[in-house]
């Protein structure tokens, strides 16, 4: 499990950098001075810090999975033995298709989001999982389409 220091929170530099990052991602810290006003020492020890903290999120985020290959995404809510969830973890990482794993409460215990080939890709994947010592139950909603984006500028400032 990820457990990171959340105790630091973003001030209006950060929200200008950050603005600024969302509008061009792939900008030159030159480019992210000129943009936002800030010194480019103040822009590389931002852009320093957000690494060391882990602030900002990987490429990853940014690769479609279709382009990869794999078009169908599906969320799998698991119930699990609680003391097994250490080693559940683990093996749901080994599996390529795995590509995020939430750790809930109610409904369910995890929600694991995957993806696919196709359909019978997506029954061998999800008995997999279901295969996996400890977990009991699977109930797998099949992604038809999405409404609103991952999305984070509209919360800069807003705190």
């Amino acid at each position: 499990m990820i457990i990171l220091d959340r105790s630091r929170t973003a001030d209006d530099i950060d929200a200008a950098l950050l603005r600024a990052l969302i509008a061009n991602p792939d900008a030159t810290n030159l480019a992210l001075a000129e943009a936002t006003g800030l010194a480019r020492n103040t822009v590389r020890a931002r852009l320093a810090r957000y690494a060391a903290e882990q602030s900002l999120r990987s490429f990853e985020r940014r690769i479609d999975p279709a382009y990869l290959g794999f078009p169908l995404e599906a969320f799998i809510l698991t119930t699990v033995k609680q003391r097994n969830l250490s080693t559940i973890s683990v093996t749901l990482a080994d599996v390529p298709e795995v590509i995020q794993v939430h750790g809930l409460a109610g409904v369910a215990d995890l929600l694991v989001h995957v993806v696919a080939r196709d359909a019978d890709d997506l029954y061998r994947i999800a008995g997999r999982i279901l295969d996996i010592d400890g977990v009991r139950r699977t109930t797998t909603g099949l992604v038809m389409g999405e409404f609103v984006e991952h999305r984070i500028a509209q919360l800069i400032g807003a705190a």
